[in-house]
């Protein structure tokens, strides 16, 4: 089957995953098995296999390589799954020199080094190890086209990459462009430093080991690295999808949502997991808009009434097998049903009790830069308003200073003060110097409102004239005008230089890498451009998945 999704669509991360952990088991042959994960390939596992699937393949156990506490088990063929850095071949050195399974066939997530393989080779004393290879899953795939690898801190001051983060940023790439058998040209964002190191150390990598990415190709593929500043505007937005409200209302890791703070929730729903590849519902659902889901949600219930109505009536053996037969799925059903009504009815009750929808409504008439003296209004209003939360106030603050920055009578310090006023710390009212000193107009690169050519403002004019069709979603990310101008040939050098290599003019798909975090929003939006551009198809990805809130800690953080 995932061969079979490969041939489909060679440009999902997810199934090149999935086909390399499947490569895994299947080389290790019949019996028992052990999966030995270090701490960075573990959430790779978990994300792209249920354990229910795994124990079908008689992988029955799964410990940490640093887990000094592991019980010998020589009747169990060990599958070792690790980054190939030098702590965890430090680790593995001592594991081989003192086998606690019977055979080992170890993998490396990235390129392993030669002197590495040497010291492994002398630590077999047993002849233990029946092979390594180099599978290159060195990043979580979130979904078939969307990849993170969980990194926050990644730079000192906003300018200078933080070494390791650099390094494991392009270990990432290597592993991304190596798992799709891509070998592409590289762009990035002309004005960021950030971009710029992150670009010369992945084709640096390349270079050396040019014989990896001997691929065919019948396009030439991308490789666009972006820096978050470059669009500060998506990420401080509510979202109205409902995978990307779920994260920034309650926050999803790892595909792992945490509910104990949910007023009334039961105990064994405290944390849920939230996989689109384990849960039918939310794979259809995933894009929904919340007026959707909540006719969505109401069909579920219906269905799983009906099925609980059926089960109500055994009267037979053959009713009672059938029953039997049908339970786990049944309770599969019920506890996906609990789960949802749960999660959907937590969502009404924030959106409703701090006024989310008039808040939303506001963003995004300062994403389409309406009139100034009515948004001051709107926006003070909100402000004096004691439903709406702090990361609300926050967000209309912020969104008021990046989209307003070059108005005449622009004066963020009126609504600062009024955020002082409602009891709002002073290091929060800091967040509106420290935005605009990471990516306000003079900072970040690219074309975030457009040209203000007069051309261009009369095509927005008569673009704004046509309506709405609805409120809450006007804006779009800034990654998609990139997008149609770069499939265009119209992105221009000076915004978007190329490394190693001349201009070309027709390009195939694209690897995208956001420095700084991706959002739920950029993914929706990417679902959307490859459902209608299938010679160009993008897999996006970034240094993390953000919110709102995790926005706004990393632009404190990259301040420092």
């Amino acid at each position: 089957n995932e061969y079979k999704s490969y041939l489909r669509d060679k440009m999902s991360v997810l199934t090149a995953v999935k086909l390399y952990i499947k490569k895994m088991i299947d080389n290790t042959g019949k019996g028992m098995k052990v999966f030995l994960l270090g701490k960075e390939t573990l959430p790779i596992v978990s994300i792209t296999y249920a354990q229910s699937e795994l124990l079908k393949e008689e992988v029955y156990l799964f410990e940490r390589i640093d887990n000094n506490s592991r019980e010998p088990m020589k009747n169990m063929r060990c599958i070792v799954f690790l980054r190939p850095t030098s702590h965890n071949v430090e680790l593995l050195i001592k594991e081989l020199k003192n086998p606690r399974y019977g055979y080992y066939h170890v993998y490396f997530s990235n390129i392993l080094e030669k002197e590495d393989i040497r010291k492994l080779a002398d630590a077999d004393e047993y002849e233990s190890v029946k092979e390594i290879q180099e599978f290159y899953a060195d990043y979580i795939p979130l979904l078939d086209h969307t990849y993170t690898l969980n990194l926050r801190q990644i730079c000192r001051r906003g300018v200078s990459w933080d070494m390791p983060a650099l390094k494991r940023s392009a270990d990432t790439l290597i592993s991304v462009l190596l798992s799709l058998k891509k070998f592409p040209v590289i762009r990035y964002s002309a004005k960021s430093k950030l971009a710029q190191g992150l670009a010369d150390n992945t084709l640096n990598i390349m270079k050396e080991h040019s014989h990896l990415f001997e691929f065919r190709r019948s396009d030439t593929p991308m490789l666009l690295i972006l820096d978050r500043r470059d669009d500060p505007v998506t990420p401080l937005l509510n979202q109205w999808t409902y995978q990307a409200m779920v994260h920034e209302l309650l926050g999803i890791n790892n595909n792992r949502v945490d509910l104990s703070e949910v007023p009334g929730i039961s105990k064994d729903m405290r944390e849920v997991i939230m996989s689109p590849d384990h849960d039918s519902f939310f794979k259809d659902s995933l894009y929904s808009d919340f007026g959707e889901i909540g006719i969505k949600i109401k069909e579920l219930v219906d269905k799983f009434q009906q099925q609980q109505h059926s089960t109500a009536d055994i009267s037979s053996i053959a009713d009672m097998k059938k029953f039997v037969d049908n339970y786990p799925q049944f309770k599969k059903f019920s506890g996906t049903v609990s789960k949802h009504v749960a999660i959907v009815g937590e969502l009404s009750r924030i959106v409703q009790e701090y006024c989310l929808l008039e808040v939303s409504e506001v963003e995004q008439l300062m994403t389409q830069q309406a009139s100034h003296s009515e948004i001051q209004q709107k926006i003070a209003r909100l402000l004096r308003n004691s439903r709406v939360r702090e990361v609300d106030m926050l967000r209309l603050v912020l969104l008021y200073c990046i989209c307003y920055e070059r108005q005449s009578n622009y004066n963020p310090q009126s609504f600062v003060g009024m955020l002082r006023d409602r009891g709002v710390s002073e290091s929060k009212c800091k967040l509106a110097t420290q935005l605009m000193n990471y990516a306000g107009a003079a900072v970040r690169g690219g074309q975030l409102f457009g040209e203000t050519t007069a051309v261009a403002m009369t095509k927005k004019y008569f673009k704004g004239l046509q309506g709405v069709e609805n409120v809450y979603t006007q804006h779009k990310p800034y990654i998609l005008d990139i997008l149609q101008q770069l499939t265009m040939n119209k992105l221009k050098d000076t915004d978007y230089s190329w490394l190693g290599s001349a201009p070309i003019a027709r390009i195939g798909d694209i690897i995208v890498f956001i420095i700084g975090g991706v959002t739920y929003g950029e993914m929706k939006a990417i679902h959307t451009w490859n459902m209608s551009n299938p010679g160009n198809k993008v897999t996006i990805g970034g240094t993390s998945i953000i919110s709102t809130q995790m926005f706004l800690e990393s632009v404190v953080l990259n301040s420092a």
